[in-house]
């Protein structure tokens, strides 16, 4: 497992019986997971002096009871890349972070930086901004896409807070499949790809995207966006449904045919204070050229 331990300001305090105990910059906040499925014992005193806590509705959804009254928003850095952003308790347990995907921006930024030559990444389901703001920190030109304007706007405020606004960031609010296979009508072409789809969500025009019935199709429409020398692909997936080895067959069935080159996947998580474990948070599969390592 690869595994994102280079959080200063938010850290897994303790999880147990589908919750996790978190801190979000000093900001303690209990959120749903449905992968926990130990009992242990709630021994850290967080699990009673939350800030705030996320219950699920036996009718579905759900919402936050807060123990105080917090700032509508406040911010947390990712110190080794010198990333700030914004957080926010949001409807259906979302903060407008997912921490554990820093292991992915350390592996995107090493990429950018030891490429030795001009990168220009495609972000599809870029949500907040993350990958986009720690490709544009490593010297990257960004195309960001994502179907909802409010977490494009929210993208382009993290970039403010990182100081990261005058990179050359496309901001695009549209359908990703769609916007894709614009560009290649347009003879666009990127040196990477990242993408990170929901498991289930809508365009903007209603558009239904549904990840199992999707994905193989929009990852054989990304090859053809693909420069003649790709630097790399990367898939995240939450879906338990799609096990790393899965992701990784699928992309080295698209892309080793016509790119050769190497495919890794792996689960990424993060560390646990208490008991010293890490929770698994999802997975990631990662096709490069082989003209980079690490």
């Amino acid at each position: 497992m690869r595994i994102a331990n280079g959080w200063k300001q938010y850290r897994i305090l303790d999880t147990s019986t589908l919750e996790k105990l978190e801190s979000w910059n000093g900001v303690t906040l209990v959120r749903p997971d449905p992968q926990i499925i130990w009992k242990t014992p709630k021994q850290h005193k967080g699990w009673k002096q939350a800030d705030g806590h996320y219950s699920r509705s036996s009718s579905g959804g759900g919402s936050w009871a807060f123990s105080r009254k917090l700032p509508t928003d406040w911010t947390m850095a990712y110190e080794p890349l010198g990333l700030t952003f914004k957080i926010q308790p949001t409807g259906f347990k979302h903060t407008g972070l997912f921490p554990e995907q820093a292991v992915n921006w350390d592996w995107m930024s090493r990429q950018i930086q030891n490429a030795g030559r001009p990168i220009s990444v495609l972000n599809l389901f870029s949500y907040t901004g993350g990958a986009t703001l720690a490709c544009a920190a490593a010297g990257a030109s960004v195309c960001h896409v994502d179907a909802s304007k409010g977490m494009v706007q929210w993208a382009r405020e993290n970039a403010a807070l990182s100081g990261l606004t005058e990179k050359p960031v496309r901001w695009i609010v549209d359908d990703c499949e769609k916007f894709v296979a614009r560009e290649i009508r347009r003879g666009r072409k990127y040196d990477a790809v990242i993408m990170d789809p929901p498991s289930y969500g809508r365009g903007p025009g209603g558009e239904v995207w549904k990840l199992e019935e999707n994905i193989y199709d929009l990852v054989q429409l990304c090859a053809g966006v693909l420069s003649e020398k790709p630097l790399f692909f990367l898939l995240n997936s939450y879906t338990t449904g799609l096990s790393p080895a899965v992701m990784g067959y699928l992309l080295g069935s698209v892309l080793k045919p016509q790119f050769g080159g190497d495919v890794t996947a792996d689960e990424i998580g993060l560390p646990v204070e208490q008991s010293g474990m890490v929770l698994p948070c999802g997975s990631t599969a990662i096709w490069t050229s082989g003209e980079i390592a690490g």
